[in-house]
């Protein structure tokens, strides 16, 4: 049997009803779906990444959610209100853009309150909720501070709690941490983690970036060409892909490609093996993680020989490339202690266990 997809992060009984739905969404230019029809439930305090690459629709998705693109087909839902029609001033949300937006004449205590000042709340309550706001986003400090003086990573804090300030049932983030240097990102998803536990809410954000994806977000919808070609949390869309296009996106994988027939499967590299389903064309998914060299006489349940072509050290772990029959390669990733590592031009054998393998017909 191959790798079955682990539960998700809630069952359908204890499911809370979804806070936006999305019904038959699509967006059309001419004769470009920049999105195909799609549905998708959004749940409270859910922290959802919308993840693709460039051009796949993940932007326009959020900007329709959020009301600044009109759907060509499909209903928006928030909260059991139908706000397709509805612009983004009157809808439930707010939105954080990859630039930021804030106010470069203005404080950071200023920019934060802004929204509040334009709904005309009372001095008083501006101020508790600005002082609050700084608080939980450690801005404190900086609050008579001109945002122009300020790093990427606070700017961003800034823009972050300037928008949940005004309490959205549905905070909106694109590419929020795209601008921001590899160190500085990671910190700022630690801090995202940090203000959806202290603020509550419920997050979308949209993300080419898949460590991001599965380092921050509960739930993760992977799109593709306007598609979303699965969605669930971290763990079932990285050990178990749904499609060809999944696997390869989310997390290094090895695909190997095979035929179906009568319940047995025999790789094009050789090995053969029992898998249950129709017939045809097949490519087995398997984690480089999950490769591992075999000593004399050991076995696994799938076994390949092969040729080390690379190898190179990572820090924590060692990259081997292994060439096996017809040109193709496996990447296996081995314990960055392990020894005698192995060298190039060595002969290998490779295994793996069933379990750790996913089998795809897309």
């Amino acid at each position: 049997m191959t790798l079955q997809t682990p539960p998700e992060t809630r069952s359908k009984q204890d499911s809370p009803a979804a806070l936006l739905k999305l019904r038959g969404i699509s967006k059309r230019y001419g004769d470009f779906a920049a999105v195909e029809p799609l549905d998708l439930d959004i749940f409270p305090r859910d922290f959802v990444a919308v993840l693709g690459p460039s051009g796949c629709g993940k932007t326009t998705l959020l900007r329709i959610i959020g009301g600044f693109v009109s759907p060509t087909t499909g209903t928006v839902e928030i909260d059991g209100r139908d706000v397709t029609k509805i612009g983004p001033e009157k809808r439930p949300t707010n939105t954080v853009f990859q630039g930021y937006g804030l106010f470069p004449h203005m404080t950071v205590r200023q920019n934060v309150g802004y929204g509040l000042r334009l709904q005309k709340k009372t001095r008083a309550e501006i101020d508790d909720r600005v002082a609050e706001a700084l608080r939980q986003s450690r801005l404190t400090e900086f609050a008579d501070r001109s945002v122009a003086a300020l790093s990427g990573g606070q700017q961003q804090r800034v823009a972050l709690a300037r928008a949940l300030i005004l309490r959205p049932k549905v905070l909106l983030l694109d590419e929020p941490l795209a601008a921001l240097d590899l160190k500085l990102r990671h910190t700022m998803q630690d801090e995202l983690r940090r203000l959806h536990q202290e603020f509550g809410g419920t997050f979308v954000f949209v993300t080419h970036d898949q460590g991001e994806a599965l380092s921050l977000a509960n739930r993760i919808a992977v799109m593709n060409a306007g598609r979303i070609e699965q969605e669930g949390n971290a763990e079932s869309i990285y050990a178990a892909p749904a499609t060809r296009f999944v696997a390869t996106f989310i997390g290094d994988a090895n695909l190997l490609q095979g035929e179906r027939h009568g319940g047995q499967v025999k790789l094009e590299a050789g090995p053969a093996f029992a898998d249950a389903g129709p017939d045809g064309a097949i490519t087995a998914v398997v984690r480089p993680k999950a490769v591992k060299l075999l000593a004399a006489g050991e076995g696994a349940d799938v076994q390949i020989a092969g040729m080390v072509e690379d190898v190179v050290y990572l820090g924590d772990h060692i990259k081997c490339s292994v060439k096996i029959m017809g040109e193709q390669q496996i990447i296996v990733h081995l314990d960055a202690a392990i020894a005698p590592r192995p060298v190039v031009g060595e002969q290998v054998n490779l295994g793996w266990p069933l379990l750790q393998q996913r089998v795809v017909v897309a």
